[in-house]
């Protein structure tokens, strides 16, 4: 495991507990690419597949960790929230829960560290996917917002 992806890994559990109570894993960690796994046994509901408010969570943390890793390649410590997000859930999710979140280029979080530095707060909207060996199961998009 990377240095990021362990010091990702330890905040998240630190800082947000829901992250241990589900099980949340970094499995990679770098400024261009997140990806998390949640094991399906705590994360089950009634019909024996992940539960949606999982699969949020997941997808939101996802997001949130790819602020993260892009304020600590910049050398910057700023609070990060959730302001906005929406939410397709495509397929039944049977297995560990897989979320992605890449970044495409690097000139939206160049923008978002613009409007940081200049304002104190800046926006980023991040794209994730839980993948399933169906395939897509959750899109999501989140609006997160830095600052001081």
């Amino acid at each position: 495991m990377s240095e990021l992806a362990q010091l990702l890994e330890k905040t998240l559990h630190e800082e947000i507990p829901l992250t241990r109570e589900i099980g949340i894993t970094v499995i990679t960690a770098n400024p261009k690419l997140i990806e998390l796994a949640a094991p399906l046994a705590p994360n089950i509901n009634h019909k024996c597949t992940a539960f949606g408010g999982s699969l949020y969570a997941v997808a939101v943390l996802a997001g949130w960790s790819m602020v993260f890793a892009r304020l600590h390649a910049a050398g910057l410590h700023a609070h990060i929230v959730i302001q906005d997000a929406q939410i397709e859930y495509l397929l039944p999710v049977v297995e560990t829960i897989n979320a992605r979140c890449e970044l495409p280029s690097d000139a939206d979080f160049d923008r978002c560290l613009k409007l940081f530095n200049r304002k104190g707060r800046g926006r980023i909207a991040l794209d994730v996917q839980i993948v399933t060996q169906q395939g897509v199961a959750v899109k999501f998009r989140g609006q997160y917002v830095i600052h001081n």
